[in-house]
């Protein structure tokens, strides 16, 4: 299992189309993905469970990922929340 806190610098933060896009990135890799925001943890390839984080830009998640292509998975999430 890899853990990495990220800082989104999506501009507008985490609202309904950022988050369908996680969730397309996140879907794309076997591995278990959640995102851990405060003492919330969501399924990071659930759109219902990502929305009910309400993230905003600047605010700091950790994405955890457990399985076969879960360094792949980090980093393209990463790549994704820091994004401009």
């Amino acid at each position: 299992m890899i853990k990495k806190p990220i800082t989104i610098q999506i501009s507008n933060g985490l609202e309904a189309r950022p988050v369908a896009m996680l969730v397309q990135v996140a879907s794309q890799y076997e591995s278990r993905i959640q995102v851990e925001s405060g003492d919330k943890h969501v399924n990071a390839k659930s759109i219902m469970g990502m929305m009910t984080l309400g993230l905003n830009v600047g605010e700091s998640v950790t994405i955890c990922a457990e399985g076969t292509d879960e360094e792949a998975a980090i980093e393209g999430i990463e790549k994704y929340l820091t994004s401009k």
